[in-house]
């Protein structure tokens, strides 16, 4: 059994999402039901709704919508990983809104669409700074060239807890590996870190990829983290891109299938249920 730590859905009669316009095929509505249906045929339990990297001013109304659905018809549904402006004044507001919510169960900001020195900012990093000691993690999703900035940004909250989204999205097309593996296991070595096997099927070549192609990045992940530190997530609809959902759960247990039954039932769910207090 699963808990997919990694699940978004998309209403565009609800919410606008500025990035789909380019965003080809995922350009569409994504539901619960579509979703819920191939997920409980697969074994996955609960998920975690990660949010879609909507316009500012509908960020509330993203979680909103997620809970009204968790409430009518998502019984997998089991909290919000919910957007944030950690750059902006009114966070600490909003941080005291969202700890005071048990649905939200952390937060993110996609920092690879925004410039680089957005992390970098002073009051990103103070205002990250205040989520020290709470209950609400922080994911972090960035491309493999922004390691430094990744690295950078952990070490100014050392008293946060991180969740490094989709193996910190290698470039796996490239071929490149050796460099992605230093930079992981750097990371790895700050204590207030979580690595999120998800989606990687999407890095790869549609076309050819195999589960020998990302095998070395999801067994690399571990090695460098423990089976402690590991959680796993489809990244659906994205997963979509690299075969679908099934796809990448069949190629999950191909390569974790050979390991021991506590190792995968700690990676599979039970680290997520321990994280987010499921």
């Amino acid at each position: 059994m699963f808990i997919d730590t990694h699940l978004h859905l998309i209403d565009q009669s609800r919410l606008a999402y500025p990035w789909l316009s380019g965003a080809g095929d995922l350009n569409r509505d994504f539901t619960y039901p579509e979703y819920a249906q191939e997920a409980k045929r697969l074994g996955i339990e609960a998920a975690l709704h990660m949010e879609v990297d909507v316009a500012t001013s509908d960020i509330e109304v993203e979680t909103e919508m997620v809970r009204g659905l968790a409430a009518a018809q998502g019984d997998l549904i089991a909290g919000v990983i919910a957007a944030c402006r950690p750059e902006e004044t009114g966070f600490a507001a909003y941080l005291e809104k969202c700890e005071a919510d048990p649905f939200v169960k952390g937060f993110r900001r996609v920092l690879h669409v925004v410039p680089d020195d957005i992390s970098e900012q002073a009051l990103f990093r103070d205002n990250l700074r205040r989520m020290a000691g709470s209950r609400l993690t922080f994911d972090i999703c960035m491309l493999a060239r922004q390691q430094p900035l990744a690295l950078a940004l952990i070490d100014s909250a050392p008293d946060v807890r991180f969740v490094l989204d989709h193996c910190g999205v290698p470039d796996i097309v490239s071929g490149e590996l050796d460099t992605w593996k230093r930079g992981i296991s750097e990371i790895a070595r700050r204590p207030n870190v979580m690595a999120k096997i998800s989606g990687i099927v999407a890095y790869a070549d549609p076309q050819s990829w195999t589960v020998e192609t990302i095998r070395p990045y999801a067994e690399h992940i571990v090695a460098s983290f423990g089976w402690d530190r590991v959680v796993w997530g489809s990244d659906w609809p994205v997963c979509t891109k690299g075969g679908g959902l099934s796809t990448w759960v069949a190629a999950t247990q191909a390569i974790f299938g050979p390991c021991a039954q506590d190792e995968r039932e700690k990676l599979y769910r039970g680290n997520a249920r321990r994280m987010w207090n499921l």
